[in-house]
């Protein structure tokens, strides 16, 4: 039992709705669709009415075999019989046609609503759940929500069909009517509480599938770190054991959903050997014609059928609603970040002040606590420290890709949770250590920043990284096409790509998770190159693992614990002689033009200096 359920549990944002609430949610989808859903709901009551109108016509038929113009009388009822099916196969083509329509409608919308809260949500939901699974809310279980949703309409015909039948049959003989609808309690009563059963169930499946969705889409990913060491054969043990859980957790299902079927039409069939039997005296006793018995037996199917059609197809029902539950739960997420305005953004210069910031990712450990800093507009400012000392989340509270617990992140003055964040991220640019490239070519990637780029404006921007050295290196120059992810081009080349990318953009602010962390000395040269142009009158926050970016920036901000330890410029922290020149000795001394393998770095300290800081 452990190893079926291991890995099913909800995620922290499911959410457990009343079928009620889910249905009425699913209407609300289908109101826009109000006039095309009032001619199925026609279609459905006159083919209701149609097939009502069978047995009748068959009834009648058995009646006026004995009577003296029963062939004539046959004949009309045969041509009636004929018209009704004609009429009847018509009325089902049309509907299930506009169902059909109707339906892929909405799912069609309830797919841009599911794929628009993926987009709304911040960085951190992302960084907590799972990308395949967040997938799999936006395919499959759209895609079953559809379930549903035409399962519904077709009962609803079954059931409409099914009071008609049971007021036809009260108004020929009201005994034999009440032995009809003496088993309706036990069926009612088993598909009910089927239906408790049944839903559980189906969330597992859901949670099985997203499973298994989650775990190819990452075995793909990583697939070339998987076969550089190996690991084949690991990633296939991996994938055997979740889809062996699938496997039998859809086993359990599947004998839970044959098996009450089974049991529904044992149920209806002690029904229809109390009508045979009660009906079959009455006729010898001459209580009711043959043509009312026939009327009673068959109608017995068209009365049972929707009653087990609920259980037997419940199935499908639930899996449709719990389909729709996973993703109303991704809809209905509460969002992390929480601006307190929309202010119009305008013009940024680009000032940015940390007041008393208290940042924690968890809620159990403080990334930072009481940190104060001020960035001046244009300056340069580069940050660095032990891993973990707090450097990304600086740039990632920037980009307002996370929420603070405290103080106030101000940009010119103006507190970062009142503005527009469409406007504010339009005036950010953002450059990665490892940079994503869509599929397509190099100038498609860089006109990315701005769709309305022309080909001479994007030839101009990439002509200015490096001087434009880098562009004769590709095989089609820019319209050389990336590969997925960019895998066609080297981990520089891509750099570059980002590089020029941002510069199309044109921010205020530019962040830099440094962009010449896993690049040769050549490639790091035309990055550099292209970071002059880049910094120029913007301001820039660079998490720093390159000497050469170090020495250019203005400022240099060094963290420890989520603290400022020291700040100023490279030659000021070596005289001091503190955390800095520790730091720079360890990570940075051997990227120094005139390091000497084997020689070490003692600084100096200037004893007119005072000691470090430690705020």
């Amino acid at each position: 039992m452990g190893f079926i359920m291991e890995g099913l549990d909800a995620e922290a944002y499911d959410r457990t709705y009343s079928d009620g609430h889910l249905i009425k949610r699913i209407i609300g989808y289908f109101k826009p669709k109000l006039p095309l859903m009032i001619t199925i709901t026609i279609l459905i009551v006159f083919n209701a009415g149609l097939d009502t109108a069978f047995p009748l016509l068959v009834s009648n038929s058995i009646d006026t075999l004995s009577s003296t113009h029963a062939f004539q009388t046959a004949v009309i009822i045969v041509g009636f019989i004929l018209c009704s099916s004609v009429l009847s196969w018509t009325c089902n083509l049309f509907r299930q046609r506009f169902t059909a329509r109707s339906v892929g409608d909405v799912v069609l919308h309830l797919r841009k609503d599911a794929f628009t809260a993926v987009m709304s949500r911040d960085m951190s939901f992302f960084d907590e759940f799972s990308s395949g699974k967040i997938v799999s809310r936006v395919t499959s279980d759209t895609e079953s929500f559809a379930t549903v949703v035409t399962l519904t309409l077709n009962l609803l015909s079954q059931v409409l069909l099914y009071v008609l039948i049971v007021v036809v049959l009260f108004f020929r003989n009201y005994q034999l009517a009440l032995m009809t609808l003496t088993i309706m309690p036990a069926i009612i009563g088993v598909a009910l509480g089927f239906r408790v059963v049944a839903r559980r169930f189906t969330r597992r499946a859901q949670r099985s599938l997203a499973r298994v969705n989650s775990n190819v889409q990452e075995i793909v990913s990583g697939i070339t770190i998987a076969k550089n060491f190996r690991q084949e054969q690991n990633m296939y043990d991996e994938f055997k054991q979740i889809n062996a859980q699938s496997y039998y957790v859809n086993l359990r299902s599947g004998f839970l959903y044959n098996g009450i079927f089974p049991v529904l039409v044992f149920i209806a069939n002690i029904g229809t050997t109390i009508i045979v039997y009660f009906g079959g005296h009455s006729v010898l006793g001459g209580v009711i014609s043959a043509g009312e018995w026939f009327l009673f037996v068959q109608s017995l199917s068209l009365l049972w059928q929707p009653l087990t059609s609920i259980a037997s197809f419940w199935s499908q029902f639930q899996l449709g609603l719990a389909a729709s539950e996973r993703v109303f739960a991704l809809l209905d997420a509460e969002p992390r970040i929480q601006q307190t305005g929309h202010e119009t953004v305008g013009q940024i210069k680009g000032e940015i002040t940390f007041k008393q910031l208290l940042f924690s990712y968890d809620q159990r450990q403080t990334v930072l606590k009481d940190f104060s800093l001020t960035i001046k507009a244009g300056e340069t400012i580069a940050f660095v420290g032990h891993t973990g000392a707090g450097k990304s989340s600086i740039g990632k509270l920037i980009s307002r890709f996370y929420e603070f617990q405290g103080g106030k992140i101000l940009i010119d003055g103006r507190d970062i949770r009142t503005l527009d964040l469409a406007q504010y991220h339009a005036r950010l640019g953002i450059v990665p250590q490892s940079p994503f490239l869509f599929s397509g070519t190099v100038a498609d990637n860089i006109r990315y920043a701005r769709p309305t780029a022309t080909d001479a404006e994007v030839y101009a921007i990439a002509q200015q990284i490096g001087n434009g050295d880098w562009i004769e290196a590709l095989p089609e120059g820019l319209e050389t096409l990336v590969g997925e992810t960019g895998r066609s081009l080297s981990m520089g080349q891509r750099q570059l790509v980002a590089l020029a990318r941002v510069l199309l953009q044109d921010p205020a602010i530019l962040i830099m998770d440094e962009a010449t962390a896993s690049v040769d000395p050549l490639t790091e040269a035309q990055i550099q190159e292209g970071l002059d142009v880049i910094l120029k009158q913007r301001t820039a926050i660079v998490i720093a693992h390159r000497l050469s970016t170090i020495k250019h920036a203005n400022r240099i901000i060094v963290l420890d614990g989520g603290r400022i330890a020291e700040e100023g410029s490279h030659e000021d922290l070596m005289r001091r002689g503190g955390h800095y020149s520790d730091l720079y000795n360890t990570y940075f001394r051997h990227q120094s033009p005139d390091y000497k393998p084997g020689e070490g770095f003692i600084p100096v300290r200037d004893p007119n200096m005072q000691a470090p800081s430690t705020r």
